[in-house]
């Protein structure tokens, strides 16, 4: 009954709305917050030593993008008990949004010349943005590969009613890990800040790849979980194809260049073709 009122209390539909609301009004104000911070350097009344985010006025998006992606983390968390495929989805949209937050950062540090491809700053943005684009398709396609998954389970049966509330137990225990690892990071990069150093860590080798980590075990212990209710060949590979995606998608951030960009391509390529194979054996099986 306790664990019942901290689901309700963490990831019920109306907790969502209420965080959603919260995120959205502090990533505005981080916006505004972010542009007086430009404007002031811009009239020289603060110095800092690294100063990439407070160069242009663009790159003050990448500050509520960010508060966008906790809110994702988050629902990452709430679609766990709910569908599986929404999960994976969920992890893919995480790793797709930080590459468009990096644009944003590229944007305002690009280098219009005739040697664009001469320039180191603007090949890689010339190459995220090619794949910014891949992952919005590939990501679409396993959506709908998802939904036809979705729509074979008309029946839900007592082994599939456990399996759903041990996953309902693993989303209420990594709502408080999320926000540890959260605070953590958040102490941490502002404690290089104070520093004041040139070269200041990236906030997604502090926080999403710790975050990352703690999904790949998760990821494991839904594997063994899935045991108990089905021993089919296709849903154990589907499920252990996921934690392979996963584990690319944290390799990507140790990973730097064109090598993280390809990393994060393949690991949403390699989940939807597991995916459509896993769909061909659904489809043989319901015939």
């Amino acid at each position: 009954m306790r664990f019942e009122k901290l689901y309700t209390y963490f990831l019920s539909e109306k907790s969502r709305e209420k965080i959603e609301k919260v995120i959205l009004q502090i990533a505005l104000v981080s916006f505004l917050l972010h542009l007086i911070l430009i404007f002031i350097c811009r009239f020289n009344w603060i110095t800092f030593d690294n100063e990439d985010l407070l160069k242009n006025p663009i790159s003050a998006i990448y500050t509520p993008f960010s508060f966008i992606l906790i809110y994702e983390v988050y629902l990452l968390i709430y679609y766990l008990p709910k569908s599986f495929t929404t999960y994976i989805t969920k992890q893919y949209e995480i790793i797709s949004l930080i590459l468009i937050r990096k644009l944003f950062k590229d944007l305002a540090n690009l280098k219009l010349s005739t040697g664009w491809f001469e320039i180191k700053g603007d090949i890689e943005f010339t190459y995220d943005i090619i794949a910014s684009i891949l992952l919005f398709y590939l990501i679409y396609l396993f959506q709908k590969q998802g939904k036809r998954v979705y729509q074979t389970n008309k029946s839900i049966t007592k082994p599939i009613e456990k399996f759903i509330y041990r996953k309902k137990m693993i989303a209420v225990i990594l709502v408080p890990v999320f926000f540890c690892i959260a605070l953590l990071a958040f102490f941490e990069w502002t404690s290089w800040v104070s520093l004041n150093l040139n070269s200041l860590p990236s906030v997604n080798n502090i926080f999403f790849d710790t975050f990352f980590t703690v999904l790949i075990l998760v990821d494991v212990v839904l594997l063994l979980f899935s045991f108990f209710y089905t021993d089919k060949f296709h849903k154990i590979i589907r499920n252990s194809g996921f934690i392979v995606s996963t584990i690319l998608i944290r390799m990507s951030f140790v990973a730097s260049g064109l090598i993280s960009t390809i990393l994060i391509v393949f690991a949403v390529l390699f989940g939807l073709l597991i995916i459509t194979i896993h769909n061909l054996y659904e489809k043989e099986e319901y015939r």
